[in-house]
């Protein structure tokens, strides 16, 4: 009580009025839940209210204010980091009962999405423990070991059941084998685009620094390829592929093809070398003069120079070139299930297709999962690189 007095005295937080805005305009202006009488009719809005049982219901609302409340008058980041951690679990557990509660007993056809409401909750409530996460400045350790926490309380949701009436669940249970199937691709596809860009990135980086003319050059047309639509690219490469398939049988052979995996991973590597060499060539710019001078007195030869000391001291910057790729290349890897090159697009243009909303849901939400994890490691990691060479 003495703490919250203390907070409150403060001031108001603008960012908390944001947040508390967010979370009253989701509880009680936008839909809690959407209830669709098989998967692809129009569906029918139901509020907080009408999606639980009415005790539940009101324990719900008043979480939802007290946090609200809480967000705009406290700045106790670790009081404003459990609130909304707290509400989180809250607000996952009464949507996956509200799911059960408006589903008809023994209805296989009938389906209950997530409204508008929920996500802007949602989006809200991770703002505001983002928001108080940042403001904490946890060691790199620590970042990684909250992120393994909220993965196996999500683990933990999906196995107990208590969602599995959502929709984007029965479209799962329906797609299983294809799902994990398709996450799979969708790794290779992101991973493969990042091993590429890096093994040819990093000697690229290190010949831009070596020779200021090349950078230029360079990093000019790498700036270009950034500047062309993701589909645009894809459909420049379709046609080039195909032309290289049919020309040369080895690299049919190889896979190479104008649709598929083929030019989707040579679309990534592209759009990922530029992150990657600029990222290189600035890191080993910024190697103290010092250190270099230092080295080359103690006899060092260039090659020693360079990856005893050089690439060393630039790895964070490089680092986070490769966060930057990785994020990127998730995301973007969507786009390949247009060309046939499989990953979670598949589901999404699939979605979109059969106006299920749903199934666009099951491709889009590990697609944003995936890409949040890996920057948060990749963050950590680069904190942890930054805190070794300083």
């Amino acid at each position: 009580m003495i703490e919250f007095a203390l907070t409150a005295k403060r001031g108001i937080d603008k960012l908390g009025i944001l947040v508390a805005v967010m979370i009253a305009v989701g509880s009680m202006g936008l839909p809690f839940l959407i209830y669709r009488a098989n998967r692809i009719v129009s569906g029918s809005p139901r509020s907080i209210i009408e999606s639980l049982p009415a005790g539940k219901a009101a324990i719900l609302l008043v979480l939802l204010g007290i946090v609200a409340f809480c967000a705009v008058v406290v700045r106790s980041s670790k009081l404003r980091l459990y609130g909304a951690v707290s509400v989180l679990l809250v607000l996952a557990l009464a949507v996956g009962q509200g799911a059960g509660f408006i589903t008809p007993v023994d209805n296989t056809f009938a389906r209950v999405s997530p409204g508008s409401g929920v996500w802007l909750i949602l989006f809200g409530l991770v703002l505001l423990a983002t928001d108080a996460l940042a403001r904490m400045r946890p060691e790199p350790w620590v970042r990684i070991g909250a992120l393994a926490l909220a993965l196996a309380v999500i683990s933990l949701l999906l196995w107990s059941g208590i969602w599995d009436q959502l929709s984007v669940l029965r479209e799962y249970a329906n797609r299983a084998d294809v799902f994990w199937r398709e996450s799979q691709a969708h790794i290779v596809l992101a991973l493969s685009a990042l091993g590429s860009a890096t093994l040819a990135g990093i000697p690229l980086g290190i010949l831009c620094y070596r020779a200021p003319r090349l950078r230029a050059a360079t990093l000019q047309v790498l700036n270009i390829i950034q500047t062309i639509p993701s589909i645009a690219l894809f459909g420049i490469l379709m046609p080039v592929l195909g032309f290289i398939a049919a020309q040369v049988p080895f690299a049919a052979a190889l896979g190479i093809r104008g649709i598929g995996a083929a030019p989707a991973i040579a679309a990534l590597f592209l759009y990922a070398l530029l992150p990657i060499v600029a990222n290189t060539a600035i890191g080993l710019s910024q190697v103290p003069r010092s250190t270099v001078d230092a080295a080359r007195g103690m006899g060092l030869t260039a090659r020693q120079l360079l990856f005893d000391v050089e690439l060393p001291l630039a790895f964070p910057t490089i680092l986070t070139g490769v966060r930057i790729v990785l994020v990127q290349a998730i995301g973007l890897a969507a786009i390949a299930g247009l060309i046939g090159g499989g990953g979670f697009g598949t589901f999404i243009f699939q979605g979109i297709g059969q106006t299920a909303m749903d199934l666009v849901l099951l491709g889009a939400l590990p697609t944003v999962g995936l890409a949040f994890s890996a920057a948060i490691i990749l963050d950590a990691l680069t904190d942890f690189m930054r805190g070794t060479h300083s």
